[in-house]
């Protein structure tokens, strides 16, 4: 039956199918975006409106992956387009400060508890390193830890333990004196983590999660983050949210809003961005004015650089007009995702579960969500729980949704947006209820 959906796929892609023969020659693997290849080969998109895609072969497709889950306005949200509109005959790359800039850090203080502060970049990888940085100079400490199956981007610090097996190297190339002092942690699991961070208290510097782990899309429990505030507190250790995915989506004050837990430390992206590219570390002014040029010599102060487009004012501008429009829409905004995301995770459940023994569980909260397929009884509570999934099954169920018109990128957290509708998730579990049929 799978198999099926594959070939359907592929007599749907032909044109897909050719440029990725194209880019094979060229680009590495053909994407230059790991996680954007799925087999038996990624489709081409050259347009999106609101909730709709369209790829080169014509097919147009519900799309749940909201470019990496960033868009929650949709895509060409008309309140950004209309200020990038307004703006971009200015100019789209200054290299010097503007007011945009200033006005986005500004939007993110007042919404964010954490953000007393607020250091502005290019992506998330760049603000988890420079959080990484900042916790060990305030604190003189150097060990990390990090949840297992918790993605920070790509700095060597933090590339451990991404994908199981945990205990082997995600990657060549990453010395092994560079995690020498990173440690593992398993999440929502009180008992684990706490022997690890006692292990570690005379010589930790910071504990990072994310509220809800992109790996899965597995929320964390508030009790759990709580024990974490309540660890680095002893230990004198920074407390470190990424919130890049879940930042402003949540909520309008985000994670740390939603489950009342406040960090030290929050790094921030896709949202803040408004479809743009960007980064942002935000929290306690004690430890971001390490950061400050204007104090001290260079072996007094942390040294965060930023790129040659950091700040950049389309991003700023665009990211502004997102946050605004939150601020001024919020019940509306939050209320409606976050209740089609509820109906999205309970459809689905209902038309998968007791079919020849499937057992299907979507996790996720608000507006994001993920269907996992268990090879026995149990729940999806940390990445660990995955390693009990099936995930051929969960690849092909997403390929067979591409096929009715759903895209989410297989194997990975979708995201409602602000201009789906309850039509669109009517569909979606019609499609899922088509593809249970054939089961």
């Amino acid at each position: 039956m799978w198999e099926d959906y594959v070939k359907k796929y592929e007599a749907i892609t032909v044109k897909s199918k050719e440029l990725y023969k194209r880019a094979l020659k060229v680009i590495p693997g053909g994407v230059s975006h790991n996680i954007r290849f799925f087999p038996p080969y990624p489709f081409y998109t050259v347009k999106a409106r609101g909730s709709k895609i369209w790829d080169v072969d014509g097919n147009v497709y519900t799309d749940y992956w909201m470019g990496h889950m960033a868009l929650i306005l949709g895509h060409s949200p008309e309140p950004v387009v209309r200020c990038i509109r307004e703006h971009i005959e200015n100019g789209f790359h200054f290299g010097t400060v503007n007011p945009y800039a200033l006005e986005l850090a500004e939007a993110i203080q007042r919404n964010l508890p954490s953000a007393e502060m607020v250091r502005l970049g290019c992506s998330g990888t760049e603000a988890t390193m420079y959080a990484v940085r900042l916790a060990r100079a305030y604190t003189g400490k150097r060990i990390v830890v990090k949840a297992e199956g918790g993605w920070h981007g790509g700095n060597p610090i933090l590339h451990k333990a991404v994908s199981a097996p945990y205990d082997k190297p995600d990657s060549l190339g990453i010395l092994e004196d560079e995690q020498r002092f990173t440690r593992t942690m398993p999440v929502n699991d009180v008992e684990g983590s706490g022997l690890i961070l006692r292990e570690c208290r005379n010589d930790l510097a910071c504990v990072i999660v994310e509220p809800v782990v992109g790996s899965g899309c597995i929320p964390l429990d508030r009790d759990y983050l709580l024990f974490l505030r309540e660890q680095c507190d002893r230990y004198n250790a920074v407390l470190i949210f990424d919130e890049v995915i879940t930042g402003f989506r949540l909520g309008i004050s985000s994670a740390q809003g939603f489950y009342r837990v406040k960090p030290d430390i929050t790094t921030l992206g896709k949202v803040i961005g408004g479809g743009f590219p960007i980064g942002a570390i935000a929290g306690c002014s004690e430890i971001l004015k390490l950061a400050d040029l204007t104090s001290g010599r260079k072996w007094e102060k942390c040294w965060i650089g930023g790129g040659t487009f950091s700040c950049n004012p389309m991003s700023s501008i665009a990211g502004l007009a997102t946050i605004e429009f939150l601020e001024e829409n919020a019940n509306q905004v939050y209320s409606k995702i976050n209740k089609l995301g509820d109906e999205a995770r309970r459809g689905i459940d209902k038309a998968l579960n007791g079919l020849k023994g499937l057992n299907a569980k979507t996790t996720g909260v608000g507006s994001l969500l993920l269907t996992h397929f268990l090879k026995e009884e149990g729940d999806i509570k940390s990445p660990r729980d995955r390693l009990k999934t099936d995930l051929e099954i969960q690849r092909n169920f997403y390929i067979a949704l591409i096929t009715h018109g759903v895209f989410f990128l297989p194997g990975h957290a979708g995201a409602i947006s602000y201009t789906h509708t309850e039509e669109d998730i009517r569909r979606l579990i019609e499609a899922v209820e088509k593809i249970a049929e054939g089961i």
